[in-house]
């Protein structure tokens, strides 16, 4: 795995930097006061660039809404630690809010143990990160499991399982929205509206990557989700609108409603942003149904060679 960043701007190399000193800084805060053995001697074994700007095929359009995450991978030394609101909340929020780092991050945080054993079942999205990935901090010693790849048949097999399942709950959360929808004009209504909007889109993104990848990471955050979705197929960027102010600001109320149209009092989504939201989480349950079915077809191929 490679371990230099020489491909990436002068600029971009220093955001990864203090990105990865901020990560580290706040976790060594998260774990100082603890008693506990397994969280007094927890360690960060890895932090790994994947995807675009490990690639160096990345966007940095930021006025146009089209601007690369930095997309990292944590591996830690225990699972507990890969609790992102016990371990790495802090960190992430001083990395959204540092004015140096002009770009969003995105971090995954797994133990060695599961890294190694996806590598071992052939899980695409992990056997991409050994081949692209660009290590920017390691401790010795801690070595990634060689990679082998999942048989084309176990391939479609786990795909084949995950798109049923997922295609069918990404209907019944746009059947429930619509519900919701129809149902009445008041705030509640929609506000159970643009939850389930949210639900489908997060569950679309997990067909795709399900499907695509074999991996779904454990998050709830849409933007993320799309990101690392996009990364591996652009047509999915044709789901949102974004060049407009009021195209971003509408998928960041989407984002919000997960927790905010439950709880939050002052949470309110107009009935035209939900028609507009509507018709864009509709159109990504559409392209994630023909990319899966592409993919599907690929595997069913590749079996018969």
């Amino acid at each position: 795995m490679r371990v230099d960043l020489d491909h990436l701007p002068d600029v971009q190399q220093a955001e990864l930097a203090r990105v990865r000193d901020t990560l580290m800084a706040e976790f060594a805060q998260a774990i100082s006061t603890s008693t506990q053995p397994w969280k007094k001697n927890g360690k960060i074994l890895k932090i790994i660039l994947f995807g675009s700007y490990a690639r160096n095929d990345w966007v940095d359009e930021p006025d146009n809404g089209y601007q690369s995450d930095f997309d990292l991978l944590v591996i830690v030394n225990h699972e507990d630690l890969t609790d992102i609101a016990g371990y790495w909340y802090i960190a992430e929020d001083k990395i959204l809010h540092d004015p140096k780092v002009q770009r969003p991050v995105n971090i995954i945080v797994h133990t060695l143990d599961e890294v190694n054993k996806a590598l071992q079942r052939g899980e695409y999205f992990w056997v991409d990160i050994v081949r692209d990935g660009v290590v920017v901090y390691e401790l010795p010693q801690h070595a990634l499991a060689a990679p082998k790849p999942a048989t084309a048949a176990d391939a479609l097999a786990m795909a084949t399982r995950y798109f049923e399942a997922e295609s069918k709950s990404v209907s019944n959360w746009l059947r429930m929205a619509e519900l919701a929808r129809m149902e009445g004009s008041d705030r509640d209504w929609r506000n159970k509206a643009v939850f389930n909007l949210h639900q489908a889109t997060e569950t679309a993104y997990a067909c795709f990557l399900l499907v695509r990848t074999l991996y779904f990471p454990r998050s709830h955050n849409i933007k993320f989700l799309r990101s690392l979705s996009e990364d591996k197929e652009s047509r999915l960027v044709n789901a949102w609108p974004r060049a407009t102010r009021l195209d971003r600001r509408r998928f960041e109320l989407l984002k919000r409603a997960y927790v905010e149209a439950r709880y939050s009092p002052s949470y309110e989504i107009g009935a035209d942003d939900l028609d507009a939201l509507a018709v864009s989480v509709n159109r990504l349950r559409d392209i994630v149904e023909i990319l899966s079915m592409e993919r599907l077809e690929q595997l069913r191929a590749a079996t018969d060679l």
